[in-house]
């Protein structure tokens, strides 16, 4: 799908992002074991499918309306940062979407910009605070390079996965410095940041369905 983003593609790439939450949720809650609270995982998992439950309810009139509903429903419902920040990310996401009925590969990558700015203005986090920041903001970035050089959507967004799951892996031997995961000090060192690895699945959902064609 190198053309248009619209209302079901948006819906779909929710979903993709649901299921690949369910099937990675026991690795989610192991890395969360090792330097937080052990429920980064079902927590995600209980967030999606109740997002998805409200989106198999009345169809969604807009893509801001699917990133709207999205992102109430995971600040309602998951426990934690992680609702919040995710929350937050696609509450901005709707704000950039507006009223369009679709949304070119510049203004998906404009919204996907949105949503770490959520991340930022929510979490306070920087590159290198192991968050999952040190995975979107490389993806993001990734994005948009790919796309002024003349990459088409589906091209561009396996560029930013492979950046976000660069950024993920360098989360590995850095000290935290936000989050549970900062009380732990230098021996939060040699473990994957969760939020990273979730946030990597977000767009390997997008990759997935987004760059379909």
């Amino acid at each position: 799908m190198d053309g248009k983003v619209d209302t079901v593609a948006l819906t779909n790439w929710v979903r993709e992002f649901g299921r690949l939450v369910a099937v990675e949720k026991e690795r989610l809650t192991e890395l969360d074991s090792a330097i937080g609270d052990a429920d980064h995982g079902v927590n995600m998992d209980r967030g999606m499918t109740a997002v998805l439950a409200v989106l198999a309810g009345e169809a969604p009139a807009t893509p801001a309306d699917v990133l709207k509903r999205t992102g109430m429903t995971l600040v309602s419902k998951v426990g934690g940062a992680s609702g919040p920040l995710y929350g937050t990310a696609f509450l901005r996401m709707a704000a950039a979407a507006g009223g369009a009925d679709a949304l070119d590969a510049t203004g998906f990558a404009k919204v996907l910009r949105a949503g770490l700015d959520g991340v930022v203005t929510r979490g306070k986090a920087e590159a290198g605070d192991k968050t999952m920041y040190d995975a979107l903001a490389p993806a993001v970035d990734a994005l948009d390079e790919a796309l002024a050089a003349g990459q088409p959507l589906g091209e561009a967004l396996r560029t930013a996965v492979a950046a976000a799951e660069r950024g993920r892996d360098a989360t590995i031997p850095m000290v935290a410095r936000k989050g549970r995961a900062s009380y732990l000090g230098e021996r939060s060192a040699g473990h994957q940041d969760p939020g990273a690895t979730s946030v990597t699945l977000l767009l390997s959902a997008a990759a997935t369905v987004l760059g379909e064609g």
